[in-house]
């Protein structure tokens, strides 16, 4: 995989390789013995035409107009439908429908039946007859007996009895978008408007309650694929990075519960060592000491990492912070910003001893493993300045759960 510096330079290339396209297209407008202000002419002729040719087939393709003297319906129907799918427009009659089919015409016209003045199965069969709103598909909503053959004869393409779901009027309008023959909605004349509307929108909530689920899930799994993928490099299997986030969050529980509200935190502690990929193999797997050179690159891949990220909208909060603090020490001696105590975020602080903890107790290229007791031994010896010492009493309160955590995810050879 390229390094920062490669892709910083594939950037520039890019920006260059364009730079030329762009001069040699006003090369050949000059040398076809154009002006300047021709081309020029010429590109806003074209993008004009492009916007409204684009602006013409949006407006004319979700166009509704909601034609009920009934305001609450009339808002409810607003609600229902405004998207970026539709242009929605209300009026409270067919008088004033009229007005504004004169210069607005929509591929939507959702009209009650029982209207004050002119009613709707009449303005229906006035819109049918004429040239420049027949293409209009006129819905009528009624809360009366009207038959099919009664709707079709008046000019309707579809027929909806009130009161009506919300969700099925949808499924509906797009039935006659799309071209289908004569719709009949199905009646729910046992309920109230509002109260098939408070269960469709309880039915929404639940439905995105459970893809809100679906999307965590994933998004969890990638970020997990994408750890053990940089994980594999340096160590025997990917496990490392399921080992250090529950070894986190388990501490987080006890030092500050209401960390665990910021979902980004879980996505720190799993992708922390992302910004190993900018480092050489023969760096980050050598096995006897760094040269100072090679120290310093490894010490820069909290930064690598937290650059990588940045955008991730997933890692924007406490997570962020841990994947480029995570090496800082109490004491200050640590990298990449030399942090001391409490400026460190308390996310690094916890992961720190987490990430300390993975590391002593698996091998690595340039030493075996050690044992459990004695990498717990080490930690206590650090605290205050290595770690922060509430995070090593919290440590020392959980020490027995994540040692079995430690044998349930003990690395595979």
């Amino acid at each position: 995989m390229p390094s920062w510096f490669e892709w910083a330079m594939l950037a520039v290339a890019a920006w260059v390789v364009a730079s030329c396209v762009l001069g040699l297209l006003v090369a050949r407008v000059i040398a076809a013995g154009s002006t300047p202000s021709d081309g020029v002419a010429a590109w806003e002729g074209e993008a004009a035409k492009a916007s409204r040719a684009a602006f013409e087939e949006e407006a004319a393709r979700q166009r509704v107009l909601v034609v009920d003297d009934d305001a609450p319906l009339r808002s409810l129907l607003r609600a229902t439908l405004s998207s970026d799918e539709f242009d929605v427009r209300e009026v409270a009659s067919a008088e004033e429908a009229r007005e504004i089919l004169r210069f607005w015409r929509p591929r939507i016209i959702l009209l009650d039946v029982n209207l004050p003045g002119l009613d709707g199965l009449s303005f229906c069969t006035e819109l049918a007859r004429s040239d420049d709103h027949r293409d209009s598909a006129v819905v009528l909503l009624t809360g009366e007996q009207i038959s099919e053959t009664t709707a079709r004869l008046a000019g309707a393409r579809a027929v909806v009895r009130k009161p009506f779901s919300p969700l099925d009027l949808i499924a509906l309008v797009g039935r006659v978008v799309g071209g289908r023959d004569f719709v009949s909605g199905a009646p729910n004349a046992e309920d109230g408007q509002l109260l098939l509307y408070a269960r469709d929108l309880a039915s929404i909530a639940q439905a995105e309650r459970s893809q809100r689920q679906h999307l965590q899930q994933a998004y969890r799994q990638t970020a997990t694929a994408l750890a053990e993928a940089a994980d594999v490099r340096d160590r025997a299997t990917g496990l490392h990075a399921k080992r250090v986030r529950r070894y986190a969050l388990d501490l987080a529980e006890v030092v500050d519960r209401s960390l665990l509200e910021d979902p980004s935190l879980e996505y720190g502690f799993l992708l922390h060592g992302v910004g190993k990929i900018g480092i050489a193999d023969q760096v980050l797997l050598k096995p006897g000491p760094l040269t100072d050179a090679e120290r310093e690159l490894i010490r820069a891949h909290p930064a690598i990492g937290a650059e990588i990220l940045r955008g991730v909208t997933m890692l924007q909060g406490t997570g962020i912070d841990v994947v480029r603090h995570h090496h800082e020490r109490w004491d200050g001696a640590g990298y990449p910003d030399r942090l001391v105590g409490e400026r460190i975020p308390l996310g690094a602080r916890i992961f720190a001893v987490a990430d300390t903890l993975d590391a002593m107790t698996t091998d690595r290229p340039y030493r075996a493993a050690l044992d459990w007791d004695d990498a717990v031994e080490e930690i206590l010896a650090q605290s205050g300045r290595q770690f922060d010492p509430d995070v090593v009493q919290a440590f020392l309160a959980v020490e027995t759960k994540l040692h079995n955590a430690y044998e349930e995810l003990s690395l595979v050879a």
